[in-house]
């Protein structure tokens, strides 16, 4: 099982395709906070709900200095459909190889339906302005999340 993020950690800096095959970097985020969360995978429910809280929420995650990154398993092509279908204004980026979900604790054994697999741990980590994590959140829900994180962020 991957090692979870505590605060404090430097959160692991990434160069990742998004959903147009552009890389993006966190340390491109250097002097804002960023909220990059992880999902099991593009076009299901829980991860469509999630995508479109973060969406309806942008604009005063942003006012309050706070870019939004989803990290799944998936390819460009499915995130661009993603994007497309939901009209998502939230930057999705795919990390099929699993290694920047490994290096951040989101994936590794999890129970689905009573049953231990290995996958996509859902979860959310807030990052600061100078790439430090200032909370890391696992095996979140889809739904009612955005909203906890906007509450407990004082937003």
């Amino acid at each position: 099982m991957s090692e979870r993020l505590q605060p404090g950690d430097t959160a692991p800096d990434f160069t990742l395709p998004n959903a147009d095959g552009t890389e993006v970097s966190l340390s491109s985020y250097k002097g804002r906070k960023v909220i990059v969360y992880f999902y099991p995978a593009a076009l299901t429910p829980g991860c469509t709900k999630q995508a479109c809280d973060f969406t309806d929420n942008l604009e005063l995650l942003a006012g309050a200095g706070y870019d939004v990154v989803g990290v799944s398993p998936d390819k460009p092509e499915k995130l661009a459909k993603f994007r497309e279908k939901e009209d998502l204004r939230v930057t999705l980026v795919g990390d099929p190889s699993k290694e920047v979900l490994t290096a951040y604790g989101a994936f590794g054994e999890k129970k689905l339906y009573g049953k231990t697999v290995t996958g996509v741990i859902r979860s959310t980590v807030v990052v600061d302005e100078d790439g430090k994590v200032e909370r890391a959140l696992y095996n979140v829900k889809a739904t009612g999340h955005v909203a906890k994180i906007i509450k407990d962020l004082g937003i």
